[in-house]
């Protein structure tokens, strides 16, 4: 049993996080988005590279842009699919909802420049597979200090279905590969869940 405040404290917050999409008005202070985003940078990565990338948006103005580009894109692939035009609707609404209804978004990224090279696929997709590993942690890092400090997070995969449109809309440099979107703010929802036991998920074969 842990006993330890400290430990106590983190575990607490690891049990207690949840992915909240809907979110009270007031924007998040500058010193507390800070503060989560260097949170991230401390994540564990690959050869200790730290390939994240971090895209801050805050305005109304740039929030809409950014989610109108990407709302565009899910329409095409949404009409490409035969999808009918009502579902379609609907989830590009939802979407533009999502964005624009978090005071802050954190487009998390992955810059394989200074990553390892090598002359074969097999080792050079390890290498990526490595980058984004790294970049996820830092992502969970980052979600772990928004609740730590009063926020709420969400993380969206939407980027990766359309990460030139990101980078376009951001004038990210061209080697930031959109992983996710994190929306940030103070919460106005609460949900609960829960996890398998560990009886379904964990083998030992010491």
């Amino acid at each position: 049993m842990v006993t330890d405040e400290v430990a106590r404290a983190v575990l607490s917050a690891i049990r207690e996080r949840r992915s909240i999409r809907r979110y009270r008005p007031e924007p998040v202070p500058a010193g507390l988005l800070a503060e989560v985003l260097a949170a991230a940078t401390w994540a564990p990565s690959a050869h200790n590279r730290q390939p994240w990338r971090f895209a801050v948006v805050r305005s109304p103005a740039g929030k809409a842009e950014l989610a109108e580009a990407m709302g565009d894109r899910l329409r095409a692939d949404l009409e490409a699919d035969g999808a009918p035009q009502e579902v379609i609707e609907t989830d590009v609404r939802r979407s533009y909802q999502r964005m624009t209804g978090a005071p802050a978004l954190v487009v998390v990224c992955l810059t394989m420049a200074d990553m390892d090279l090598y002359p074969d696929e097999r080792r050079q997709q390890n290498e990526r597979t490595m980058a984004v590993q790294s970049t996820a942690m830092a992502g969970q890092n980052l979600l772990l200090a928004a609740h730590a400090v009063g926020l709420s997070g969400c993380w969206l995969c939407a980027p990766l279905f359309c990460p030139q449109v990101v980078r376009a809309t951001l004038g990210l440099p061209s080697d930031w590969e959109p992983q996710g979107l994190i929306t940030l703010g103070y919460p106005a929802q609460e949900r609960t869940k829960s996890r398998r036991p560990l009886e379904e998920v964990v083998r030992f074969v010491d």
